[in-house]
């Protein structure tokens, strides 16, 4: 019978990886000896490699990556500061046909997430995540040509249809090419994209909607559109499959041994079973029988519910009482903080190879600081408010999408499936959450304050809960194992560095 298992971590509470499999995995050295160009090395010609090409592989997939995420939410939130230079009552728009547009952009995005993920799984991203970029880009700039409601509804619909395998993707991406320690600080950074898009659609906003009538989302899309031939060359393959990066990457290995530690790298921390593609509809079964998809479903539902705000940060700054202008300049600072609390955790994260504090804490934060913001008038109060709110939600965010990849890591079409299917089930928050901000509650909007507490609370319960299921899953592969504290059995993976998979 096969059997589970989470890693415990230093404080024995870990939550790593799980594990289905009918024997304990292979050593990294067992793992080095079925490689031809890699089995004669020592440690440190093997760390010298392993350096080498975590630094290349950095430098060709993080920047790429990074600048495409920032392109794909600005393209997103400038619409939120088209709302305050007046695009709403440009088209005659009320409060709800505003809220069915942003809703409908989360219906395309949903439509498109599981069969895009799934086809991403076995296509080169080099070509279809660059392709996703032109198709958006389209839509974005076609949006200032818009003149009615309707037609703001159906560029929105057709926007999210062409992102909607952008994010996953991307997710599916970084942990195949990266470590458990490695995948949280190195999310973070292309999450960055997020973050800074938002810094930067402030100062478009000022500078643009402000002072030269509104351009910001045709130079958002045309921007899109000039990464695509940077995107199509700087985007590799998989590891399983290709990972020559062009030149050899040390004087005196290989091109082949680059290849070769790529898949080692992969191997050691799936616990020596290889990110095989598997069957698409094979995979999308095994991920529905998990309970760690649906736990990872609510949980970024959770998260998406506590960071609905994001579609009306400038509105809200604007109750604050600043003028257009600086409305659009004060947005900058709570997403700067953001990015750099969010790398911070995400190196904690991965140093101690810890997820559910790491994402509690920030969140336990975001909702000290949406009490703030709808509970008293002070603006310097409700400002700071922002700050734990903006900094919290996008911390654990980025921790999640790391925890449920690294949790889930093979084969390839299950955790395609995994990320597809909770990141549709978190999508259908966008398709309510808006219709909690309308401006006839301002200047506190206590109603969406409350869906962002409600979300919070849910995002430490489900925490909580994937914990707890798998100590549950490793209490059973324990007894199976005969071991115990006082048997003088030696527990034999969790002393191990590697990660076991499914």
């Amino acid at each position: 019978m096969a059997s589970e298992k989470v890693q415990d971590d230093v404080f024995d509470e870990k939550i790593d990886v799980v594990v289905n499999a009918t024997e304990l995995p292979p050593s990294p050295s067992q793992i080095q000896a079925r490689f031809e160009t890699l089995r004669d090395l020592d440690d440190e010609q093997m760390a010298t490699l392993n350096k080498e090409l975590l630094r290349r592989i950095d430098w060709r997939l993080m920047p790429t990556i990074t600048i495409m995420f920032l392109m794909n939410y600005l393209d997103r939130i400038n619409v939120s500061n088209a709302r305050i230079a007046g695009l709403q009552d440009d088209l005659n728009m009320s409060d709800a046909v505003w809220s069915t547009g942003i809703s409908t952009f989360y219906i395309g995005y949903l439509i498109g997430q599981l069969p895009g993920n799934l086809w991403l799984a076995r296509v080169r991203p080099s070509l279809l995540l660059p392709g996703m970029m032109i198709g958006w880009s389209i839509c974005t700039i076609c949006m200032p040509a818009v003149t009615s409601g309707v037609g703001f509804c159906m560029v929105c619909f057709v926007t999210g249809l062409c992102e909607a395998p952008f994010f996953p993707g991307i997710t599916l991406m970084t942990s195949s090419w990266y470590t458990k320690e490695e995948n949280p600080m190195r999310m973070a950074i292309w999450h960055a994209g997020n973050t800074i898009s938002n810094i930067i659609s402030g100062f478009l906003a000022a500078g643009i909607l402000h002072n030269m009538g509104g351009m910001a989302d045709s130079t958002a899309g045309s921007g899109s559109s000039s990464l695509r031939g940077l995107s199509v060359s700087s985007l590799a393959s998989q590891p399983s499959s290709s990972c020559q990066t062009g030149r050899r990457i040390h004087a005196g290995y290989s091109a082949e041994q680059e290849r070769e530690i790529a898949r080692y790298r992969v191997l050691v921390s799936n616990g020596g079973k290889e990110e095989q593609v598997g069957g698409t509809w094979d995979g999308l079964k095994d991920a529905i029988k998990d309970p760690f998809t649906w736990m990872f479903c609510g949980m970024h539902f959770s998260l998406i519910n506590a960071q609905s705000f994001k579609d009306f940060f400038p509105s809200i700054i604007k109750t604050f009482g600043f003028s257009e202008l600086n409305t659009y300049l004060v947005q900058a600072p709570p997403y700067a903080i953001a990015y750099i609390t969010a790398c911070l955790c995400a190196w904690s994260s991965g140093k101690f190879r810890e997820s559910c504090y790491h994402i509690i804490l920030p969140i336990v934060a975001s909702a000290v600081g949406i009490s703030l913001m709808i509970s008293t008038p002070n603006i310097g109060a409700r400002y700071f408010g922002s700050v734990l709110l903006v900094s919290g939600t996008y911390n654990g965010l980025n921790l999640q999408l790391s925890w449920e990849t690294t949790l889930v890591p093979a084969p390839r079409s299950k955790k395609a499936a995994l990320i597809a299917i909770a990141n549709c089930v978190s999508q259908c928050s966008h398709w309510f959450s808006p219709y909690f901000f309308p401006t006839k509650h301002e200047p506190f909007y206590r109603l969406g304050g409350g869906l962002i507490l409600f979300g919070c609370l849910c995002t430490v319960l489900l925490c909580w809960a994937v914990k707890w299921w798998a100590k549950r899953l490793n209490k059973k592969l324990d007894e199976a194992e005969g071991y115990s504290e006082h048997s003088g059995v030696e527990r034999g993976w969790s002393v191990s560095a590697s990660i076991a998979a499914f």
